[in-house]
């Protein structure tokens, strides 16, 4: 476990967490002359038990050939014996664990630095920045977005809001289908009613139809696929002007057909074959997948010679990673999990690293008002668009509804509850506390108080203002996880809980009182840093943080 070597370079932007793990290596290293390959740093549950906890004793017992609880102790003389203003403390605990507690002072001055950043705080600079291509919503231009595309929309954007908050460069793109039956049928549909005739049973229904219909150049209206191609890239319009009304802006808008008429499903059918990994059989033309694992070979051109979606997907492999990008990330419906394996496959037949291929698989979500299913089919026309929830319930409210959950859980949405102005609300209790802090603020102005501009000295002696103050210092690694395990609820969870605590702090302790100016400047520093934090919180989701409520 231990390292001859130098370990590697310090982590860029240390949050508190990286500062204690620092000095645990430097314990281990001074204390028992190793230098561990991984620490683990953990924030106990219980304030009793520390602000951090480490089991690395636990870890290092079969290497030193120790009693754990021995050489926990050892790390704790190595944690006291050096004074930096860090660790005011360290007790071992239970079979071998060492819990810490921070100095008051380092906790000041970090609610310091939390003002002093602004909405900047709780985004870090990863050591190792990455290029990263995140392809969500995606669904088909045969008609508006609907509630049942809503959660890769949100999911989608907020998973590159945390990328994007530790450093990576991030692209959204939005990838098309222009060119299937399903355009086809669009254009049937449009071409009938424009001349008065019936939709085909298999076609499109729906009042977008019927004005698509009325909007129909006498030029796009020769064929169906003329048509469906015209109509399709009006509902994609639409459907650019919704993302945008979400707040999900995309960077690049991708085609279907463009890969193949720009060549680059050709270009990877090529390259496939020039390494091997393809082969014909019954006059059509198939990909080696069981080479990398997969439980049967796929086809690729089809005996007709017409190509699979398989086909576009190895061309847009290839043209993605044309672009300079490190990492290519999908998100897509669970019911996608049968393609993921032999999408990873094609990246590696191609030549490129299978793990720079990752695939977000999220869980569809059911829409409830009322305790009944909202039901929904863009071929019937019976549908609640995107549009229409939006009006309904607000983008804020919307967006936190999906931050909380882990992409790849099953969830109800109640739309009711999602409209309700109460503590019910979640997004509306965190609000409503921001809120609430500028409120002071305002009324401590009028009464001709101001924070502190340092908060050196001023909550060392009230448990209950540094316990506010250090859950504050949290945010960085709360939005490194995030971004490492690609999922958001965690963010949502620490601004609920950052919420509960300051009304309690505002419940227990006097912030505006013009008796106590002193006293007064450096509670209103601690509650103007929790207003910056919780504003952070809520601007990393793509949510307002509203001034009065």
């Amino acid at each position: 476990m231990a390292k001859t070597e130098e370990t590697t370079n310090p982590p860029v932007n240390s949050t508190t967490r990286d500062l204690v793990e620092q000095r645990i290596r430097a314990a281990a290293k001074a204390a028992l002359s190793v230098e561990p390959d991984e620490v683990e740093v953990a924030r106990p549950q219980a304030a009793e038990h520390g602000d951090f906890a480490t089991n690395l004793a636990m870890k290092l017992a079969r290497e030193l050939r120790r009693r754990p609880q021995d050489i926990a102790a050892d790390l704790v003389k190595g944690l006291t014996a050096k004074t930096d203003g860090l660790i005011e403390r360290a007790e071992v605990a239970g079979p071998g664990f060492v819990n810490l507690w921070l100095n008051a002072a380092r906790v000041e001055a970090a609610v310091d630095e939390i003002r002093a950043a602004g909405l900047a705080y709780g985004r870090t600079q990863t050591a190792s920045p990455r290029r990263i291509n995140v392809e969500f919503v995606s669904a088909n231009p045969t008609g508006p977005l609907t509630v049942g595309n809503a959660r890769g929309a949100f999911v989608g954007d907020l998973l590159c809001r945390v990328l994007e908050g530790v450093g990576h460069q991030v692209e959204r793109e939005y990838y098309f289908n222009d060119s299937g039956a399903q355009v086809d049928r669009l254009g049937e549909s449009v071409i009938a009613l424009s001349q008065g005739q019936p939709v085909p049973e298999d076609g499109y229904h729906g009042d977008y139809v019927a004005e698509l219909a009325a909007e129909l150049p006498a030029a796009a209206s020769a064929s169906a696929r003329e048509a469906g191609v015209w109509a399709s890239e009006q509902v994609r319009a639409g459907i650019e002007r919704s993302l945008e009304n979400l707040g999900v802006h995309f960077d690049v808008w991708k085609s279907e057909g463009s890969l193949h008429t720009d060549g680059w499903v050709e270009r990877g059918i090529e390259r496939l074959k020039d390494a091997g990994h393809m082969y014909e059989q019954d006059g059509a033309l198939w990909f080696r997948s069981t080479e990398f694992g997969d439980d049967k070979d796929r086809v690729v051109i089809r005996a007709n010679g017409e190509p699979t979606y398989f086909a576009s997907d190895i061309g847009y492999l290839v043209e993605k990673f044309s672009r300079g990008y490190d990492e290519l990330i999908y998100v897509w419906g669970a019911d996608h999990h049968g393609t993921v394996a032999r999408l990873k496959n094609a990246a590696q037949g191609l030549g490129f690293d299978r793990d720079a291929v990752k695939v977000l698989l999220i869980a569809w979500v059911h829409f409830v008002r009322d305790g009944e299913e909202v039901s929904m089919s863009k071929r019937t026309g019976e549908f609640v668009t995107l549009d229409e929830l939006l009006d309904e319930v607000g983008v804020d409210a919307a967006r936190w509804f999906f931050a909380s959950r882990a992409p790849s859980t099953g969830i109800d949405f109640d739309i009711e509850l999602a409209k309700k102005e109460s503590s019910e609300n979640p997004v509306y209790y965190v609000q409503y506390a921001h809120a609430r802090i500028s409120s002071i603020l305002r009324k401590a102005a009028d009464e001709g108080l101001s924070a502190s501009a340092t908060l050196a000295g001023g909550l060392a002696d009230d448990p209950v203002a540094l316990g506010l103050a250090k859950e504050l210092l949290a945010l960085p690694d709360i939005v490194r996880d995030a971004a490492a395990v690609e999922e958001t609820q965690a963010i949502t969870t620490f601004a609920t809980n950052l919420a509960t605590t300051f009304h309690a702090f505002y419940r227990d302790r006097r912030v505006v009182d013009p008796a106590d100016p002193a006293t007064s400047a450096h509670r209103l520093a601690l509650v103007d840093a929790t207003r910056v934090t919780l504003a952070a919180a809520l601007g990393l989701l793509g949510i307002s943080a509203p001034e009065s409520m």
